[in-house]
């Protein structure tokens, strides 16, 4: 689509200026919509501004979403080590391969990209974490060990971003209920929970299990079984 504009994602710009800072009221600014080819199919990408979290998050979008229900939605936190460096402790690039090759077959769908690094600690803070990991603590305890929450991401800006899209109501893919849970509470419709597990490897194993165990992830532990090390 030539000439994209943010009026083509429903008209909802607004200016975060002083009127809505003196209001006490959240601005989440709709600021730019591109085309985005990727190997997954053709996408639209729209950056967004928000003064919550001051952080520049994205959506790609797939077809029309405006007033659309049942829009199966991902909303994926940023994790460099995972999605750009290949790490395999955790399966973030997994699942954000998996959403994007899933949304990419579908009439229309989100992602939401969100820069939440490290369950919302930071990247720095998520390094820190993982030497904690390599002495032997989980994920949750190594974030509490740091003095956080085991899990301080929060999706008010995400429900947002789905409203200004126009989005009617979403299929949600994930394992998360908290993801369910803030949704709802932020007055996003969410009418169904796609589950999003994937194959551990040797590497995440321990990770998956704990996302399972301690953080109420809908995983089946069975399912969990560690893979052969090709190593070995």
């Amino acid at each position: 689509m030539s000439d994209m504009a943010v009026e083509d994602l429903g008209g909802r710009r607004r200016d975060c200026g002083s009127d809505a800072l003196e209001a006490g009221e959240l601005c989440v600014q709709l600021v730019g919509v591109a085309e985005l080819p990727t190997r997954f199919g053709d996408f639209r990408i729209a950056a967004f501004a928000n003064d919550h979290d001051d952080k520049e998050h994205v959506a790609l979008i797939r077809g029309d979403v405006r007033g659309a229900l049942d829009v199966p939605v991902r909303l994926h936190s940023e994790c460099l080590t995972g999605d750009a460096l290949g790490s395999l402790r955790c399966d973030c690039r997994d699942q954000l391969e998996k959403a994007l090759q899933y949304l990419g077959r579908q009439e229309r769908g989100v992602l939401l990209y969100l820069r939440q690094e490290g369950r919302g600690i930071g990247l720095l803070n998520k390094i820190r974490a993982y030497a904690l990991q390599d002495r032997g603590l989980d994920t949750v305890d190594a974030n509490l060990a740091l003095g956080f929450q085991d899990d301080e991401r929060d999706y008010l800006v995400a429900a947002h971003m789905l409203h200004a899209l126009g989005v009617g109501s979403v299929k949600l893919l994930t394992n998360n209920p908290d993801k369910v849970a803030q949704l709802l509470r932020h007055g996003v419709a969410v009418t169904e929970r796609l589950p999003h597990v994937l194959p551990p490897n040797v590497h995440n194993l321990f990770y998956l299990r704990t996302k399972a165990t301690r953080s109420g992830h809908a995983i089946d532990l069975a399912s969990l079984v560690k893979p052969e090390d090709p190593a070995d």
